[in-house]
């Protein structure tokens, strides 16, 4: 792995392909565990969390569902303080098992506006799983179930995640050099 360019910024290695497929891979067995005698529902968020999810649900062991909703606080690299829904959520959760899959959590505002409308729905539960985790950007309390990295408050891209719309394609994480 090398240093990379997405526009104007200079990105260097992060988590290589196969520490991110081998957490992920994890990840599912945990859930597959915790979820034996369910039916969870996956709801992921979209755009970032596309390769997640579609890495995460192929190693899934049980039955489970998965439907998509797009949620966007982000323009470049820092929140633009309102959340955006573009694509609304058009499966039933009453009674369901339910899983948000995120790509990151950082201050955790994309969450808190959509946990309320999702509780308001009354699922049998509702857990959340995010690919990356930065604990120390947090300005809303959200609770995190299921966690494959944590990382310190640096912007990053790649494995679905963007700057500015590039990125995503990009099978391994890299962070801004600084």
């Amino acid at each position: 792995m090398h240093e990379i360019r997405v526009h104007d910024k200079i990105f260097v290695p992060y988590l290589s392909q196969p520490e991110i497929e081998a957490a992920i891979k994890k990840l599912a067995a945990l859930i597959s565990t915790d979820y034996a005698d369910e039916c969870p529902l996956f709801i992921a968020i979209l755009n970032g969390s596309f390769m997640f999810a579609a890495e995460l649900f192929k190693w899934i062991s049980i039955p489970a569902e998965i439907c998509f909703i797009k949620l966007a606080s982000y323009k470049g690299t820092t929140s633009s303080g309102h959340i955006i829904t573009s694509i609304g959520l058009d499966t039933e959760i009453k009674n369901k098992h339910v899983i948000i899959l995120e790509d990151i959590i950082d201050t955790g505002k994309t969450l808190h506006y959509f946990l309320p409308q999702l509780h308001d729905q009354q699922p049998a539960s509702l857990k959340i799983a995010a690919l990356l985790h930065k604990p120390s950007a947090h300005i809303y309390n959200v609770p995190l179930d299921y966690n494959c990295f944590k990382i310190p408050d640096k912007f990053v891209v790649g494995f679905g995640l963007d700057y500015n719309g590039l990125g995503r394609n990009i099978p391994a994480i890299y962070q801004v050099k600084e």
